[in-house]
């Protein structure tokens, strides 16, 4: 299976950790670093373009999104996680191949790092196992 993985550096206190257990999640189901691209954007809201490039490419099998929009004092939260939302949606609709959601969209820095914590909690280690699990049913599916 080959992956790409696109992951905001916006937050990168809880994108790195999300990043970490994904590659963990992707190599203990028998992923190889070499069938793995990372891609690295600037924020959340960069990353619907990059899925729909990516997804448009033919090199994947599934991308993981992994990003973290945390609640301000200001309705930009707002803007940012449906427009991220459905960036995503529309690339997966549109290129047919999964992308699975791990864009964290917290109300504050302690629920995005317990999201981003232990391993059997980590959004990152779950995206990587959606995105295997939703390959194989694809497969399956002609």
């Amino acid at each position: 299976m080959k992956f790409g993985i696109i992951v905001s550096r916006f937050n990168n206190f809880v994108t790195e950790k999300l990043l970490e257990s994904a590659l963990d999640g992707l190599k203990s189901h028998g992923g190889e670093e070499n069938n793995i691209d990372i891609v690295h954007v600037p924020g959340a809201f960069e990353i619907p373009l990059l899925a729909g490039k990516m997804a448009g490419s033919g090199r994947y099998d599934a991308l993981i999104c992994l990003g973290a929009v945390i609640r301000g004092e200001t309705p930009h939260f707002d803007y940012i996680a449906a427009e991220v939302s459905r960036g995503i949606a529309d690339a997966m609709s549109q290129h047919r191949i999964p992308i699975a959601f791990g864009v964290l969209t917290t109300n504050n820095v302690e629920q995005a790092m317990e999201r981003a914590g232990l391993k059997s909690e980590n959004k990152g280690f779950e995206a990587a196992l959606t995105a295997i699990e939703m390959v194989n049913v694809n497969r399956e599916i002609p």
